[in-house]
């Protein structure tokens, strides 16, 4: 009698928890390595295409987000809806609360040659149901039974990625988790979007960019930094503190030097010292101990605040494909506020023509380096250009941002809404038709009044005013992070025209009538008898 073949028995399917750091990548480079054939599918209208959505925000930040404002800014991606007009594309979209249904409803009434009820059976909407102010990927990755259920919404993984935020070993996990690769860099590449890491890259590849010192952890050294830029560059007026993982300008901090002694004196580094025992922090909600804690922490660096007769702070967003290839996406103009004029705001779009191609000439050589090392998805390159006595624009480089910043959703929503495209030659937007666009956006409409609005009554207020998007014309007010309106009075809006001053009139119209109509919410009325 011939004996049976013997084999080994099945092994029981690796739990994430078991795996080493080491294991998890070698199975996330696994996964990785399909998104090529996933990208190369796209659009192809097979119907078992699906995108998952997780708008985690997982850096690190001066002081935390409360759990709402956590929630608008996962909110801020549902322009992502509009990608529902492919008829056959299924679309998971998760965030730590559930989104009320009327925000659902004014997105899917954006889509152009679809039927609303159509988009929203292919969209399902998963909520963690946990408001704390944990990042999403944590809550996630805390709830086995919860990805399980995304994985199951996945028809064919072959066929589908994972859209984050930012990309840290959290969304790595998640990404494991549900077994579809992740449309984001590298975690493991983190180090060269940090403030260190950036100036470091900007040396290497021989992108100007601003005096400084980079990889400090303490009050000391930044003392010591600041004391060696000054004999480099004895009339410098003020410096920036900046935490390694600071986002939208929240980590920064400015330190004056004028009226110090001579650089070289005998008592100029003791009044250093106590300059940057004063220095003002961008965040107004962050105590000095706090800060210097996280700068112990994370590390830092310093550099010279670049000042000048005329100074602009505009950015370049640019992305890598699965290719390798390296796409120039976009200018914008960045519109800054607080305390020093450090913190994101907004953006105007695009960029002025008088140094966008300038600037676009050093991102694409930052971008070529990312694509050698690996990186994939979108990431943006922000600039400060000065000039003075009508001179020609100096610029500098100051932030590598491998992740989505607050430039994307504007721009993408334009993107989807019009299928216009970016021309770096000419610096324009234009559309299919031929027409220019340009777009005025804000994460930042606030006012106290504000929380006298629910979003049903920010959706009446567009309808009465005609405010909403006018897909014949491709102009009018598209808004997001709704649901911080009442708790916070805060919400966002991206203003589309055919000329930036047209795009301007509409955003501030759009201002006015909502701060109008927000104050006449908050008269109050007579009783009744």
């Amino acid at each position: 009698m011939t004996g049976a073949l013997w084999t080994a028995p099945p092994q029981a399917p690796a739990l994430l928890s078991a795996l080493t750091e080491q294991e998890r990548y070698r199975r996330f480079d696994t996964l990785q390595a399909r998104m090529p054939d996933v990208w190369n599918a796209m659009r192809l209208n097979h119907d078992d295409e699906s995108i998952v959505v997780v708008p985690s925000i997982s850096l690190d930040r001066a002081v935390s987000a409360s759990g709402s404002m956590s929630q608008a800014y996962e909110e801020r991606f549902l322009f992502l809806l509009v990608l529902l007009r492919q008829p056959r594309l299924r679309m998971v979209y998760v965030t730590s609360m559930p989104i009320a249904p009327e925000i659902v409803e004014y997105y899917l009434a954006l889509l152009s040659g679809v039927i609303p009820s159509h988009a929203r059976a292919r969209l399902s909407l998963i909520s963690v149901h946990d408001s704390s102010a944990r990042s999403l990927s944590e809550k996630l990755l805390a709830r086995p039974k919860l990805l399980r259920r995304i994985a199951e919404l996945v028809p064919n993984p072959a066929r589908s990625h994972m859209v984050p935020y930012n990309t840290t070993e959290l969304e790595r996990d998640v990404a494991l988790s549900i077994g579809i690769p992740m449309y984001g860099a590298d975690p493991r590449l983190a180090e060269l979007g940090s403030k260190t890491g950036c100036r470091r890259l900007f040396a290497e590849v021989g992108v100007p960019h601003p005096l400084g010192a980079e990889d400090l952890h303490s009050l000391d050294e930044i003392a010591d930094a600041v004391v060696e830029m000054r004999r480099q560059r004895p009339a410098m007026a003020s410096a920036i503190v900046k935490l390694n993982e600071g986002v939208s300008g929240s980590g920064n901090a400015v330190v004056t030097l004028t009226g110090l002694p001579s650089p070289g004196s005998v008592d100029e580094r003791d009044e250093v010292m106590t300059r940057l025992q004063h220095m003002v922090l961008e965040s107004e909600t962050t105590p000095f101990d706090v800060y210097v804690a996280k700068f112990a922490e994370g590390g830092g660096i310093v550099e010279e605040r670049i000042s000048g007769e005329e100074l602009q702070s505009p950015s370049v967003q640019l992305r890598v494909l699965p290719s390798g290839k390296v796409e120039l996406l976009s200018t914008h103009d960045q519109l800054l506020g607080g305390p020093s004029g450090q913190m994101y705001l907004g953006c105007v779009f695009p960029a002025a023509a008088a140094y966008a191609r300038l600037i676009t000439t050093h991102a694409e050589q930052i971008g070529q380096r990312l694509a050698q090392e690996g990186a994939l998805g979108r990431f943006a390159v922000d600039f400060v250009v000065v000039r003075e006595g009508g001179a020609s624009w100096t610029p500098y480089a100051i932030e590598l941002n491998l992740r989505k910043g607050g430039t994307t959703h504007p721009f993408l929503t334009l993107q989807f809404l019009t299928d216009g495209r970016y021309d770096p030659a000419t610096a324009l937007f234009t559309t299919p038709r031929g027409g220019e666009k340009h777009l005025v956006a804000t994460d930042h409409l606030e006012s106290s009044d504000l929380r006298g609005l629910a979003p049903s009554d920010l959706f009446d207020i567009v309808a009465r005013h005609g405010l909403h998007f006018d897909q014949s014309r491709q102009e009018g007010i598209v808004f997001h992070m709704i649901s911080c309106l009442t708790e916070h009075g805060r919400v966002g809006m991206t203003s589309v025209g055919d000329t930036r001053a047209e795009a301007d009139r509409r955003y501030r119209e759009a201002e006015r009538i909502l701060l109008d109509e927000a104050r006449l919410a908050l008269q109050e009325q007579p009783l009744r008898v």
